[in-house]
């Protein structure tokens, strides 16, 4: 693929992998956490809480992008505090990129592991609470593992969400070559140049070829984490 791509489509497609890779695994954590209190707890602010979730899913992404500039900028509240303390810059960085991706396919994640465990019987894990297992015991034994299946597709979903994000990464980091330019951003910038159709097609046919991968690794994982199920 090096010799097919010039290094700059190059630089675009291993950080596009890069960014969707970090946003994907960075978020899942607090993704599963978000999905397991949204799908067995009932509490004072539960759909103010679904809203927020989902809000980057209506939102135009420009609006998103700019209002993590806002806060993540190095002039925003959150993004000054983290440059000074930690030396974390996100504005216009790959780390941006990363941040911006994960926020636009956090709801495609929370949602799809949302369903999965509502779809696992709560009675299991009332029956595991009554042997004496802890509640957390009882999710990482019980709920998560039947769960999988819906856990893998989060994430492949989340995942593709990233590697196609555009709007609220240029808006957020721009579109700088070898820094925060991923593929969308590469696709863009070369349809505003002579010649760069070419290359803007071949970037287009890599886009394709990770989603199709993507989506072939997330049906096997999620046929192996069926199976598994079933067994038990």
């Amino acid at each position: 693929m090096a010799d097919w791509l010039g290094p700059q489509e190059w630089q675009a497609v291993a950080l596009s992998l890069q960014v969707a890779v970090v946003a994907t695994l960075v978020s899942l954590p607090l993704g599963l956490y978000v999905a397991y209190v949204l799908a067995r707890r009932d509490f004072w602010g539960h759909a103010a809480l679904n809203i927020l979730v989902h809000l980057p899913l209506v939102l135009p992404p420009v609006v998103t992008g700019y209002l993590l500039l806002l806060s993540f900028g190095r002039q925003g509240l959150i993004g000054g505090f983290l440059d000074r303390a930690f030396g974390l810059v996100f504005a216009f960085n790959w780390t941006g990129a990363a941040l911006a991706a994960g926020i636009m396919g956090f709801p495609l994640m929370v949602r799809a592991i949302r369903l999965a465990i509502e779809a696992v019987d709560p009675g299991l894990e009332e029956a595991a609470s009554t042997l004496g297992a802890s509640r957390w015991m009882v999710l990482a034994t019980g709920t998560l593992p039947r769960a999988l299946p819906g856990i893998v597709a989060g994430m492949v979903l989340a995942f593709a969400k990233a590697m196609g994000e555009f709007g609220a990464t240029i808006t957020f980091v721009s579109n700088i070559p070898g820094s925060t330019q991923t593929v969308p951003s590469a696709i863009y910038a070369f349809l505003q140049v002579p010649g760069g159709e070419a290359s803007a097609v071949r970037l287009v046919w890599v886009s394709i070829a990770v989603s199709v991968a993507a989506l072939l690794v997330s049906e096997l994982l999620a046929r192996r984490a069926i199976k598994r199920v079933q067994g038990q």
